[in-house]
């Protein structure tokens, strides 16, 4: 007699295999843009041509993506773009696009190859955060920061897989903890919004702080 798998273990089978799609997507949308939204390189050089020097450029890309999280409207509509394999609020699915496109931005003008399979699972890694990062790497879950994955000899299937599937746990996790502190805020008049904005906008400074110090510059 043939049974059906409970639905519950079929998605847990599968999570290395949805958590990878969602962040493919994602990236690739950071990445290489779409429609009026600039990709990673694009808002890179546009910003290196205005500022005309990398620190500053650097400088003025965190600023601009700590403002694009901070909008929460625009974070809607922009996770209202993505077609994921999974339910993901649209406005996280938007933080995750602006955070990725900071963070690949940044990586692009140090002198890396975005499209380099072992850049690309580098700068996923990043999104961790500095102390996840640290712990992971104690702990043997990693085997270095992301400068060393995105410089090491060959691409690593397993380690992609096991950072996509960390990086969409950090998601969800983000997710609660984002909710219990503007259900909290929301007690009290007009605050609720401006909290959950200035959360995102201080988690996406301290990713491109991050990024800027673990990416070295490559280009002389």
């Amino acid at each position: 007699m043939t049974t059906t798998p409970e639905p519950s273990k079929t998605l847990v089978q599968r999570a290395p295999e949805v958590a990878g799609n969602v962040l493919r997507t994602i990236l690739e949308f950071a990445i290489e843009g779409r429609g009026s939204i600039p990709g990673a390189r694009a808002a890179a050089a546009r910003t290196l041509q205005s500022r005309g020097e990398h620190e500053a450029a650097v400088d003025s890309l965190v600023m601009q993506h700590v403002g694009l999280a901070g909008a929460q409207g625009f974070l809607t509509n922009l996770g209202g773009l993505l077609t994921l394999p999974v339910a993901l609020p649209a406005n996280l699915a938007g933080l995750a696009v602006v955070q990725m496109r900071m963070i690949a931005a940044i990586v692009h003008l140090r002198g890396y190859d975005v499209d380099d399979r072992r850049v690309r699972v580098a700068l996923t890694m990043a999104m961790l955060g500095e102390d996840d990062v640290r712990k992971q790497v104690a702990a043997g879950r990693l085997p270095g920061p992301p400068f060393l994955v995105a410089t090491a000899p060959v691409f690593d299937p397993v380690l992609d897989h096991h950072v996509s599937e960390r990086v969409f746990g950090d998601l969800g996790t983000k997710m609660a903890g984002k909710h219990a502190i503007v259900q909290v805020a929301k007690r009290i008049p007009f605050v609720g919004g401006p909290v959950g904005a200035a959360t995102d906008g201080y988690f996406t400074y301290a990713l491109g702080q991050y990024a800027r110090r673990e990416f070295v510059r490559r280009r002389r």
